[in-house]
């Protein structure tokens, strides 16, 4: 079966950029993972199996970890702007937040942002995120590089910029005060169910 490259420029059903958080929402639900960043669009890929695990094991590890006020959720939206627009593959937020919130986060709700690399989103997480999740006063952004062991790079935000990230490599204890006092070693976060 022969294919057809399209003669000109993709168009999406609501015109082109920049866009804002009211047009994304008008976006078709067909799997890809759709974020503004000042109103550009970054479209991601489902998340693969090993990501899904990673996220999962985190979540657990910070389930154990936190105090009964916070909590941590996976995928939520987190609108900064009206032309910015993330969804976090995991956040730490006060638990009564959960019951105020409606479809999405503000930045002053969250205390932990958390982001698993792949190879179509770790130059987004390392540079772009870590870049709009500090503007944006998340106090803590942590990013997971399954495929270097893994690697965790812990963010802290000193004023409108995160200090330079300390790194945690596999086989390493990550001792960690915020968004709690927490100890692991990222290795765990990789590992299958046996």
């Amino acid at each position: 079966m022969a294919t057809i490259e399209p003669a000109g420029p993709r168009v999406f059903p609501l015109g082109n950029a920049p866009y804002t958080v009211d047009d994304l929402l008008k976006f078709p639900d067909d799997g890809n993972r759709y974020e503004l960043f000042n109103g550009s669009l970054l479209v991601s890929p489902a998340l693969t199996p090993l990501h899904q695990r990673v996220i999962f094991r985190m979540q657990q590890i910070l389930d154990e970890a936190l105090p009964p006020d916070l909590e941590p959720l996976s995928t939520v939206n987190l609108r900064v702007t009206d032309r910015d627009f993330y969804i976090p593959d995991l956040v730490v937020v006060r638990e009564d937040s959960v019951e105020t919130v409606g479809l999405m986060f503000s930045p002053r709700d969250l205390l932990l942002a958390v982001e698993i690399g792949s190879p179509s989103t770790s130059m987004h997480d390392e540079g772009l995120k870590s870049l709009a999740y500090a503007r944006a006063g998340i106090p803590s952004y942590w990013r997971i590089e399954p495929g270097e062991g893994p690697a965790l790079y812990v963010y802290e935000l000193n004023d409108y910029a995160y200090d330079p990230p300390a790194v945690y490599k596999a086989g390493s204890v990550a001792q960690l005060k915020k968004p709690c006092p927490i100890s692991f070693d990222p290795g765990v976060l990789v590992l299958g169910r046996n």
